[in-house]
């Protein structure tokens, strides 16, 4: 990979080196990412900055809330590849794949 400062080459570093250099003071859960330990905080602060617009429901991560949203436009983006089924979360086709075709996950899973 290529990097045109150095911040961003020392922070893809740190994926590499297994460091987590951000630590939570509640539950001592570590972080690579300065801003993923401020997203974690909210999981013991209650916070909840993100809405649904449609049903006015509120959650504590963005990806969350875009999750969430599938459920309201019927998006369902990860298609088995031996079934053409598809789901709206990757876990899900992980586990149909599991159940269904016998643990097939060393294909892993194609975004329609």
């Amino acid at each position: 990979k290529r990097f045109f400062e150095k911040a961003l080459l020392v922070r893809h570093e740190i994926i590499h080196t297994g460091e987590k250099p951000y630590q939570c003071i509640i539950c001592g859960k570590g972080f690579t990412r300065k801003d993923k330990l401020k997203e974690h905080k909210r999981v013991h602060t209650g916070e909840k900055p993100y809405q649904c617009e449609q049903c006015k429901k509120w959650f504590n991560h963005k990806v969350n809330l875009v999750i969430h949203q599938r459920t309201h436009t019927g998006e369902k983006p990860y298609r088995c590849r031996y079934c053409d089924k598809d789901f709206s979360q990757s876990g899900t086709l992980m586990q149909h794949l599991s159940l269904i075709h016998n643990g097939e996950l060393k294909s892993h899973f194609n975004a329609v």
